[in-house]
């Protein structure tokens, strides 16, 4: 057993046999609940003796993912009100070792995910010579519906508690607090997308990684007031914190989750706003885009997997019953003109059905463009996309949403995994990826050239022939986005 010193009291964690040591579910803020319920972050209360931080502490609470992503996605509850806690992997306890610092934000579309999943397992991060970090936020209602009188965004300053417990304290777990790099995937990329432009969050860190998420995921303020409108009505109460704080978890969280297959089901932007598109009733809340600009201050990686939107059409049968009737519906609804954009895309995917077809535009829309466009706004960033496919339901999921989480943390054998993975996935690219994820937050580099509107360099990560750095790639279909995305 190690011990390692907080602000709040000394935490006992484990070492392995490899060298490094975890230290499990440390509160960096008060339970959310009782009088703190949907409000800010409250300091942790310090704890008398030395606290035991050998297993993971309570997650978010959450509803479990639909059919037939529980199997695909991994996800894990652990019950209790002390959610706001966080892991800790390091090569070297204690003071004086000054390493790079890596927090991650999960993904689950600001409904579902913990940063105790054993597929975020950090071992590897440390092994590397990185002090790794994961964190729970508050997800769902409790983390971003709009109520009167509280603070909007609840889990983005979850996450900045969070950081701010980071510079206060990983100097005595080995981390260098002037050295953190903060990365995402999916909602957590859109969480760090948001931070960016986020006052309270300046000097919290000082790069940046965002994968499948930028900075156009968001609601409006009208928008989030139709959500809570919507799931105020659905549990029979009014729009208000009192009354939602009444409501028991057991039928609150159902109450969310079906909240997300209305919009799936009759995504309206009269009924929805911004969500009608985005697919999320629970995002971060603001005005509009917000793009950090060259002030930024922030080392950015930024990059998208090439068929993103395959993880929503193919487990569910989707792909290959997509009428060309939708594929022009959704092409319009995203901004383009059909008849001018659908050929383009053909044009690079001969013989492609209509599912094929609506994976790429909406790769584009979701997750590429955006990737780009931040990419741009700030000089000096870095851009991949991620291309490996894997072999899973006949090798139709291809380089899905998700896929490339193993790879970054070098988890290719980790269990929960193994329903996106397939069998046999190529070591030799989580070795250059995760590389480059640890290159990065040890030097502001990840290996190649940054992104700018000339080179438009893009590192592709693939196995074989494939992979490597390539200038502006599918340049025509990125045109038709100017101007619209």
């Amino acid at each position: 057993m190690t011990v390692s010193a907080t602000r709040q009291g000394p935490v006992r964690g484990r070492t392995s046999r490899d060298g490094v040591t975890s230290f499990l579910g440390i509160p960096y803020a008060a339970p959310p609940f009782g009088t703190l319920r949907f409000r800010e972050p409250a300091p942790p209360e310090p704890w008398t003796g030395t606290r035991d931080a050998t297993a993971h502490g309570p997650t978010a609470p959450h509803a479990p993912y639909a059919p037939p992503f529980d199997v695909l996605i991994p996800e894990n509850d652990i019950a209790g009100e002390d959610c706001l806690n966080l892991n800790i992997w390091t090569p070297a306890p204690g003071p004086g070792a000054r390493l790079p610092v890596m927090v991650w934000l999960h993904g689950g579309a600001f409904t579902n995910g913990s940063g105790s999943a054993s597929a975020y397992d950090g071992g590897a991060f440390a092994r590397d010579g990185v002090v790794c970090v994961t964190l729970n936020y508050r997800l769902g209602a409790d983390g971003f519906l709009r109520l009167p009188g509280r603070p909007d965004n609840r889990g983005l300053l979850d996450q900045i508690a969070a950081l701010r417990w980071v510079r206060e304290n990983i100097a005595g777990f080995g981390g260098d607090p002037d050295l953190v790099t903060v990365f995402g995937e999916s909602a957590g990329a859109m969480s760090i997308g948001a931070l960016l432009t986020t006052d309270a969050a300046r000097g919290l860190f000082r790069r940046a990684i965002l994968q499948s998420g930028a900075c156009h995921h968001f609601l409006r303020p009208k928008s989030a007031e139709l959500t809570a409108a919507r799931l105020a009505e659905k549990l029979g109460i009014e729009p208000t914190a009192e009354a939602f704080a009444a409501v028991p978890l057991p039928e609150l969280l159902p109450a969310q989750a079906e909240l997300r297959a209305e919009v799936n089901a009759r995504p309206d932007p009269a009924r929805w706003g911004e969500a009608a598109l985005n697919m999320m009733p629970f995002e971060p809340i603001g005005p509009g885009l917000a793009l950090p600009g060259p002030e930024c201050g922030v080392d950015l990686l930024i990059g998208s997997n090439r068929e993103e939107y395959r993880l929503f059409l193919v487990p569910t049968g989707r792909l290959d019953v997509l009428p060309e009737s939708k594929l022009r519906a959704v092409t319009a609804a995203y901004g383009l003109d059909p008849a001018e954009a659908l050929p383009v895309y053909r044009a690079g995917r001969p013989g492609a059905t209509p599912g094929e077809l609506l994976d790429a535009v909406a790769t584009d829309w979701f997750y590429r463009v955006p990737a780009i466009r931040l990419a741009e706004s700030v000089p000096g960033s870095y851009l991949y996309e991620f291309a490996w496919r894997s072999p899973r339901f006949d090798g139709a999921l291809g380089a899905c949403h998700a896929l490339e989480l193993p790879f970054v943390f070098d988890r290719l054998q980790d269990p929960s995994y193994g329903p996106l993975l397939g069998a046999h996935p190529p070591q030799a690219l989580a070795d250059a990826m995760h590389g480059a994820w640890v290159s990065f937050a040890k030097t502001g580099s990840p290996g190649w050239r940054a992104y700018d509107r000339t080179t438009r360099t893009t590192m592709t990560f693939a196995a074989g022939p494939d992979a490597g750095p390539v200038g502006d790639p599918r340049a025509r279909e990125r045109l038709l986005w100017e101007g619209v995305r």
